[in-house]
């Protein structure tokens, strides 16, 4: 990742922090800072620089849980420093689905849930792949978007989530799955781009610290006013999934309350922008409900929407939830849409929802173990 606008103002809001922290006596938790911060933490700790590498080495690649367990460091100075938060999370709660897909209920410092996803990939003959695992992260601890046919917004929205806490979700699934994450898809509880600044520097420290390619980092959201804007003003390879669900506005609406103050007209102005100044398609999750937005006219006028800029639909069908109705439509019925697009010379793909026993697929994230 070369120097970028992301990475100047990261690093000064984040060596701010630090420094005011430092010169306060209230340290936040180091987890999500670069190798430069950490060195001139420790400096003004009175330790050596190579103490930094030391502990960067510690937090992303051995996914240290506290300072008192670095065992190059001094027991003098480990025994000063151990009260000094990481910033990891505790797991509340753990289940697998059949297809290997595993959800993560985590608590954070302050008592509050978030659900982490682990989704493995699979090779020939069922084998799950040694060179594919996706985390499905949060950024929000609940969600403020209120979309009708999901279980997060369901459930109201809490806090956003600091960078630690966003980094910890990606160290915590390489820790159960004892290797590396090589995707990170910010599709799991709430609005990423309500939480800009946090996301950004967590999307810094996962490509930097962590080393996970930006290309192999997707950021999701249903369309804040402006916001894409400036995430296309960062010029980084990310990609960007905007969560479309519907052809036009009235429909739109229906589904997503937020849309109302959002056209759809104006969203796609924003996507049009976004790929002329990043370089970057744009993908739209569309969610297909039976009966509600999954006829062929839906298909055709979606169709119409898209056309002339570089895009690809990515189609999900429903994945049922026990707080609404919708359904899932047949086979067929999904078929003949992706087929309307594609006859319209519109990139798209079925995608099936993983870990849909344990609750963990797309829309059905939900900050309790309710249904264990």
């Amino acid at each position: 990742m070369s120097a970028t606008p992301l990475v100047s103002q990261v690093k000064s809001r984040t060596a701010q922090k630090l420094d005011k922290a430092s010169q306060s006596g209230a340290i936040p938790p180091l987890l999500g800072a670069s190798h430069a911060e950490l060195t001139a933490w420790v400096l003004t700790q009175g330790q050596p620089a190579y103490r930094g590498k030391q502990l960067h080495s510690f937090l992303y690649q051995r996914g240290v849980r506290s300072l008192a367990d670095i065992s190059v460091f001094s027991k003098q100075w480990r025994a000063e420093i151990a009260e000094i938060p990481i910033g990891r999370s505790t797991l509340h709660h753990r289940s697998v689905a059949p297809d290997g897909t595993v959800k993560y209920l985590l608590q954070l410092a302050d008592s509050q849930i978030i659900e982490t996803v682990g989704i493995p990939a699979f090779e020939g003959r069922g084998e799950i792949s040694k060179s594919r695992l996706t985390v499905c992260v949060s950024s929000q601890v609940g969600c403020p978007m209120a979309c009708d046919f999901c279980a997060t917004g369901k459930g109201g929205y809490k806090r956003n989530l600091s960078r630690h806490e966003i980094v910890d979700q990606v160290l915590t699934v390489q820790e159960d799955f004892q290797r590396r994450v090589s995707h990170v898809v910010f599709m799991g509880m709430g609005e990423p781009l309500l939480n800009t600044d946090n996301v950004l520097e967590g999307l810094r420290s996962l490509n930097q610290d962590v080393g996970i390619g930006q290309r192999s980092l997707t950021v999701s959201t249903v369309g804040i006013r402006d916001r894409i804007r400036q995430l296309a003003e960062h010029c980084l390879q990310v990609t960007l999934a905007v969560s479309l669900h519907a052809p036009n506005q009235a429909l739109r609406e229906q589904l997503i309350p937020s849309a109302h103050s959002y056209p759809i007209e104006d969203l796609l102005t924003e996507c049009r922008e976004y790929v002329k100044t990043t370089g970057r398609r744009v993908s739209f999750e569309y969610v297909l409900l039976a009966g509600v937005n999954d006829l062929p006219q839906h298909a055709l006028e979606l169709a119409q929407r898209l056309r002339g800029f570089q895009c690809h639909v990515n189609l999900i069908p429903y994945n049922p939830i026990q707080e609404a109705d919708y359904k899932r439509p047949n086979r067929d019925r999904i078929l003949a849409f992706a087929k309307v697009l594609e006859q319209q010379k519109i990139a798209v793909s079925v995608r099936y929802s993983r870990g849909l026993e344990a609750d963990a697929a797309c829309g059905q994230l939900r900050a309790n173990s309710a249904e264990f």
